[in-house]
């Protein structure tokens, strides 16, 4: 059984580590989109870049007799998901999303709910100055034209264009909840702007937000696209594979 894992996420590398060590998985291949200068390399075999499209994808699928595909990119990897989908049913391989729930806002927390980045810069009119930015390097030109400061956080650095007023802090979750709250205080950060993500690795920026009565715009993940099974653990997703 030879399985394809679109990777790069935390449940991707779970996901990794559980199949390589059943026996019944003969091969294991994780791909990795390769934005990620020094990324975490789950087990198994790995292939780093693009397959060039849809056609490229399926091409890869038929040549190296993959039995069935795992979508576990990131919540956000809106192209690459459609590709996989499309992908698979010309193929017709099997193909399971994995996707970790979304966060769920809780008694306390003032969160501004948008469907893009572009939403996002639009919403934080009136909402202050100093901007806690943590949607990744990627789309950040969509904040260029603001005038508000930006702190940037991403695990690259981000390439033009950035907001005019920005400072680019370069770091890596899991964050711990004293951290961000003594990075929002020492920033003194007025808005934090995220992605629904999900995952406890970069939560507690929620939890510090909701404490210092800090507004949170958040971008609604997309949608997994249409008659894709999904799965929330990695176990869930091994057991599908195992079962097929």
């Amino acid at each position: 059984m030879h399985i394809l894992i679109l990777g790069g996420t935390t449940e991707a590398r779970a996901l990794a580590g559980l199949l390589h060590a059943d026996g019944r998985v003969t091969r294991l291949t994780s791909s990795l989109a390769g934005r990620v200068a020094s990324p975490r390399l789950p087990e198994g075999e790995v292939r780093i870049g693009g397959f060039g499209g849809v056609d490229g994808l399926v091409e890869w699928v038929r040549e190296h007799a993959v039995d069935a595909v795992i979508d576990a990119t990131h919540p956000f990897a809106e192209r690459i998901s459609f590709n996989a989908a499309r992908a698979a049913a010309t193929a017709h391989v099997p193909l399971l999303a994995l996707r970790r729930p979304g966060w769920v806002p809780v008694p306390g927390d003032d969160w501004r709910p948008v469907a893009s980045l572009e939403e996002a810069a639009g919403a934080l009119d009136g909402l202050g100055d100093r901007v806690f930015l943590t949607t990744g390097r990627m789309g950040l030109a969509a904040f260029a034209a603001r005038p508000e400061w930006f702190l940037v956080r991403s695990v690259d650095a981000p390439e033009a264009p950035v907001p005019a007023r920005a400072e680019i802090l370069l770091d890596r979750g899991p964050f711990t909840l004293d951290g961000e709250r003594e990075l929002l205080a020492r920033h003194r950060i007025d808005v934090l702007v995220t992605k629904d993500s999900g995952g406890a690795a970069t939560a507690p920026k929620l939890t510090a937000a909701r404490e210092a009565g800090v507004p949170v715009v958040v971008v609604r993940r997309p949608p997994v696209p249409e008659g894709v099974p999904m799965a929330t653990t990695p176990e869930e997703a091994a057991a599908w594979v195992l079962r097929g």
